[in-house]
């Protein structure tokens, strides 16, 4: 081990951070780079043909069909957290007199969760209800167990 290897560190840092005219003819450090080619204008710029676009992207994901939806999927969302937060208030109250009021307010709220859910894959084409069904649908799943488990 050498007995200093601060300095030896630093005297390989110094070495590299040179400039390279120091150590290279002039001539050789500089290499001319290629012109780039300008972009063109904004109207000479045409649209894809749709069949240049990929097969793995949907041409729907373009439309403004999944923006019409995006609302309800919103809705069905704010059901769900609303229904579980309704279930674990009837969960809460199980061995008092307040138990079949709430298990109630929760049985309906998840009952109306779970309609939407089914509305909304009624509305949607097959392809976005499949997708929704994939996202969804174990979410779906838990809160009809909790509801069950409320029942229970």
């Amino acid at each position: 081990m050498h007995r200093k290897p601060r300095a030896v560190l630093r005297a390989a840092a110094a070495s590299l951070l040179r400039p390279a005219a120091a150590t290279a003819p002039a001539a050789a450090t500089h290499q001319a780079l290629p012109k780039a080619a300008p972009a063109p204008a904004l109207a000479e710029r045409r649209p894809l043909p749709a069949a240049a676009l990929p097969t793995s992207v949907s041409r729907r994901a373009f439309s403004s069909s999944a923006a019409d939806y995006g609302k309800d999927v919103d809705e069905v969302n704010r059901k769900f957290a609303e229904a579980r937060e309704e279930i674990e208030a009837a969960m809460e109250s199980k061995e008092t007199v307040y138990f079949d009021e709430e298990a109630s307010v929760a049985r309906d709220a998840a009952n109306d969760a779970l309609a939407a859910f089914d509305a909304l894959l009624a509305r949607v084409p097959p392809a976005d209800a499949d997708a929704l069904r994939r996202s969804m649908g174990l979410k779906m799943e838990q809160l009809k167990a909790e509801l069950k488990q409320l029942e229970d």
